[in-house]
């Protein structure tokens, strides 16, 4: 198992501005895509690609935490823990 660097990490503070929604549902295609059904209304749900290995939380894998689908600027997609990205985040209007 690893623990990681036994010296500390240097700190960072978010400052950047993402897309995002919170997960309602999700369902696994067999290519590796994701059908992400959003919780807020109006947002129907939709369909990424190659999607499955960025959900390796155990949050997700026990469906407990389904957390926030995450775009950003150059169009990287990616999954956080809802705590993490609640902590981090405040919605834009």
């Amino acid at each position: 198992m690893n623990d990681g660097p036994t010296t500390p990490l240097p700190r960072y503070k978010c400052h950047k501005e993402v897309w995002a929604l919170k997960i309602a549902a999700i369902e696994f295609g067999p290519t590796g895509s994701a059908k992400i059904a959003p919780v807020e209304k109006p947002y129907a749900p939709f369909v990424v690609d190659s999607y499955r290995h960025k959900f390796h939380s155990g949050g997700l894998e026990s469906g407990v935490d389904l957390g926030y689908y995450v775009r950003y600027d150059d169009g990287y997609e990616s999954w956080s823990p809802s705590k993490a990205f609640e902590d981090g985040y405040t919605r834009l209007e």
